[in-house]
């Protein structure tokens, strides 16, 4: 498997990563999925934990989306591009009572 790699100066991965997460909406805590509801909110069974995924995690992931959305996108594009191409869409109508 291919890799792409990217160089990120030191100075602005911090940047860069802040900015994935305002941009994409990385939540700083996500709903507990060992919540218990039948017991009251509590420090021990608390209703939302501290978000486990990285800043780095989360940016990975962002540009793999990217990059597969883009792709996704542009395949399809083309698909549509070479499938109209071979349609006929002349139509031939004609207006009897003139």
């Amino acid at each position: 498997m291919a890799q792409f790699m990217i160089d990120i100066a030191d100075d602005d991965v911090e940047r860069v990563l802040n900015s994935l997460s305002a941009n994409y909406n990385r939540p700083l805590e996500i709903i507990n999925p060992d919540f218990n509801p039948d017991e009251p909110p509590s420090e021990s069974n608390p209703e939302k934990i501290d978000n486990p995924e990285t800043l780095y995690q989360f940016g990975n992931r962002m540009v793999r989306s990217f990059l597969t959305e883009n792709v996704k996108a542009y395949e399809i594009r083309l698909a549509k591009e070479q499938a109209a191409a071979l349609v006929d869409t002349n139509v031939s109508i004609k207006d009897t009572a003139i």
